[in-house]
Parts: structure tokens; C-alpha cells; sequence
């Protein structure tokens, strides 16, 4: 058994049914809205779903696959399992489990501003790889944030009949865009509604429950240099090493879109101690 379920169906360009903005900050590492958005994600499924029709099997929750550094969505799933956690026990059900879909591909390209065919092409020759052994008997639930075409499923659905899984399967998301003479890029709308540049990332970056992501990695490595450079001295070491580790982790060392801020962080790291100094002195 297959089902999707979506907490919010997307019928208009610019009404959502959820705070464009939030969405944004969301997608750029924002502690509050993922916690915000995976509470109402759980709430949504226990209401519109489990209350109805309980799982009785041990249930296994998935994030969106990645690498090394985490999407977005893995900061919604933590609350989303806090969520659910509460009400299996408190309803006698055995509580969640997790496991993680790995991915071997990284890119530069921005997902959100493609097209169906596009996104196809960009993540067709990716391949995600799961414990098999671990799921045998459980029912999935595949998270993620909003499905727009559904090239991401299709991947997860390759996969599921590579490894020949028998699960029942969900594929849960925040939101859909059910309406299809929408363009897809209205993700692309939505991911960047208050981040409309590098400087708008600072009180998400400075706020204690800051979860940093792919998304937010990729685009100030691929900021253009002399804003890099301005907005990056304004950080804290801590958030610095942080940037340089996860961008190493996810191999991003080795595309060169990235080596001149790249650099610029590597070479302050390592002659000044952790200490960046100012661009040019």
C-alpha cells in the first residue's frame, strides 16, 4: 500500500494556506518555523489519518534524503516525530523509529526554479540507497517538505522497487501543489519570499535554534564574492567552522562555483586561528 497525504493543498499562487515568509525562513534554517511546521505536520496526520485509520506496525520515519548535511525538512521531522511520539504512547502504540535514505549526487543548481522535466534530468542519475534489513515488517513514512512536481517521489518510489520493499508506505508532506497550470517554480517564489538576499540570513543564522541545511550552505558559497566577504565577517566563529565543515562533508570543496568563497573562509581559518579578518587586510 501507497498513499500520499499533504497537510496543505496549494490551489493559488499566492494563497497557501501558511505564511509565505515562515516558509522561507523554514528553508533557510530557521529552529521556531520547523518546529512550528513539523508540530501542525503531526497534528495533521493524527488528525486526518490516524485517528481514523490506526497504524498498527512499528512505524519508521524517513527524512528527505541527503549526504551529509541535512535538508530542511530534517529539522521539521524531529518535531514531527516529537509530535507523533506523544500520541502513539499515549494511545498504547509503539513508538517511532528512524532511519535515513542516503544520496551519493550533490549539484549547484537551485531545485526550486526548474521545471518538472528539468528536476527530472537534474536528479535522474542520483541513487538512494536505504537499510532494507531494518524495515522489513514496518510501515514507512517518507517526509518532506512540499511536493511540487513529484520528481522527488518518483526517486524515492525507484528506489523502494530497486531493494523490492513490501512496506506500506506514506509519502507525508507540509504542503502539494495540487493545482497544475502552476508553475513549479512557485517553489522558487516560496524558498526565497524573505531571504532576497545574503544579508537577510542574519538573524536566522544568530538565533539560538538555528539548524543549518543544504540550502542555506549552497547559497552563500555561491554568493557572489565581495557581499560574501562583507556578510561572512559579520559571523561568529563558531558559525564559520560550522560552514566550512558541512561544505567539506558534502564534497562542495570540489565544485568550483564554490572555491572562491570557499577559499577565502579556508585561508582565515587557517592563518588567523579561527579568526576572520576583515576582506583585504
Amino acid at each position: 500500500m501507497k498513499a500520499t497525504w499533504s497537510l496543505h493543498h496549494i490551489n493559488s499562487a499566492t494563497h497557501f494556506g501558511f505564511d509565505a515568509d515562515d516558509y522561507s525562513r523554514f528553508k533557510f534554517g530557521d529552529g521556531d518555523v520547523s518546529r512550528s511546521f513539523g508540530t501542525d505536520l503531526a497534528d495533521g496526520f493524527i488528525r486526518g489519518q490516524l485517528s481514523k485509520q490506526p497504524i498498527h506496525q512499528q512505524i519508521v520515519v524517513i527524512s528527505s534524503p541527503y549526504s551529509f548535511i541535512p535538508t530542511a525538512t530534517f529539522a521539521m521531522k524531529n518535531h514531527f516525530v516529537c509530535g507523533l511520539n506523544r500520541w502513539l504512547a499515549e494511545h498504547g502504540h509503539p513508538v517511532v523509529q528512524e532511519t535515513k535514505v542516503h544520496r551519493t549526487i550533490t549539484y549547484k543548481e537551485d531545485y526550486g526554479a526548474l521545471n518538472a522535466e528539468q528536476r527530472l534530468k537534474l536528479i535522474g542519475n542520483d541513487s538512494f540507497h536505504i537499510d532494507k534489513d531494518f524495515l522489513a515488517g514496518k510501515t514507512l513514512l517518507f517526509l518532506d517538505d512540499i511536493r511540487i512536481t513529484g520528481s522527488h517521489e518518483r526517486m524515492i518510489m525507484k528506489m523502494v522497487d530497486e531493494y523490492g520493499l513490501q512496506n506500506d508506505i506514506y509519502m507525508l508532506y507540509f504542503a502539494e501543489l495540487v493545482n497544475k497550470n502552476i508553475h513549479p517554480n512557485i517553489e522558487n517564489y516560496l524558498n526565497y519570499h524573505h531571504v532576497k538576499n545574503i544579508f537577510h540570513l542574519n538573524d536566522i543564522i544568530k538565533a539560538d535554534n538555528f539548524c543549518i541545511n543544504t540550502r542555506i550552505v549552497k547559497y552563500i558559497l555561491n554568493y557572489e564574492h565581495e557581499s560574501f566577504c562583507i556578510f561572512i565577517q559579520d559571523q561568529s566563529s563558531n558559525f564559520i567552522n560550522l560552514l566550512y565543515d558541512m561544505a567539506l562533508g558534502n564534497g562542495y570543496h570540489t565544485i568550483e562555483a564554490y572555491a572562491g568563497n570557499l577559499n577565502f573562509i579556508k585561508h582565515n581559518l587557517l592563518t588567523n586561528k579561527h579568526k576572520l579578518i576583515k576582506h583585504g587586510n
